[in-house]
């Protein structure tokens, strides 16, 4: 669990974050959340949203994907929501 200063620190270092992952219609699969792990590994901070017609908020979608594959919501503002997992092997961001 990250800490609300942690979470600052995470939402201040997402702003200048390209938007990687959209949750469209197919909604959020297996595969999506495979690849979401990845990235996570790969980056530790990800920024990802959520289209019209997904059929999901971007805090409904967030929490699914959280849950799915063990990561932190650092935030949700309209229909982006970025998401922070520490890296087992390359750890870039210091809390």
């Amino acid at each position: 669990m990250i800490t609300s200063k942690q979470r600052a620190y995470l939402r201040s270092l997402s702003q200048n974050l390209d938007t990687i992952f959209q949750i469209g219609k197919g909604g959020i699969s297996d595969e999506t959340c495979k690849q979401i792990a990845n990235a996570l590994e790969a980056r530790e901070l990800i920024k990802a949203r959520v289209l019209e017609n997904s059929g999901y908020t971007a805090k409904e979608a967030a929490a699914v994907i959280a849950e799915a594959v063990g990561c932190e919501v650092v935030s949700c503002v309209g229909t982006r929501f970025v998401l922070y997992k520490e890296s087992e092997k390359k750890k870039r961001i210091e809390l």
